[in-house]
């Protein structure tokens, strides 16, 4: 298991994705697929960092373990507003983009490019779990 905790700016993005990227890499992920897992992870990350926190700062705690020998399980963490990224409905991509609703984009594609997704609020704590297998998301 692997741990990393920082203030929620910006500026700390890379380092907490750096940190996956690293991890995902050792456990043989090919190049595409570890791109994959930056971007979902990148995404969820921006959310936290723009949304959490309004009236200040928080962190984030990135936590990384590896499950059935397989899957790549990556736990992020804010003490920020509750918000459940899995009560949100898909949105209508098929809709011209003039008639669109704004944002869920980076949700949508955090649910595409994972296995698995899940949340759930702990010890006033939001926890966002994302299972990534090393292969196709299928």
């Amino acid at each position: 298991m692997s741990s990393i905790q920082l203030t929620a700016k910006i500026e700390n993005m890379e380092m907490l994705v750096q940190s996956v990227s690293s991890i995902a890499g050792n456990l043989g992920f090919t190049a595409k697929r570890i791109r994959e897992i930056e971007l979902a992870v990148e995404e969820a990350l921006v959310n936290i960092i723009n949304y959490a926190y309004p009236d200040g700062e928080g962190d984030i705690k990135v936590t990384c373990t590896r499950e059935d020998s397989r899957a790549l399980v990556i736990e992020i963490e804010d003490t920020g507003v509750a918000f459940d990224l899995m009560s949100l409905k898909e949105p209508d991509i098929s809709a011209d983009i003039s008639e669109r609703q704004v944002g869920g984009l980076g949700i949508f594609l955090i649910r595409k490019l994972m296995n698995e997704v899940k949340y759930r609020r702990k010890h006033n704590r939001n926890v966002l779990t994302l299972v990534a297998y090393p292969s196709d998301r299928t």
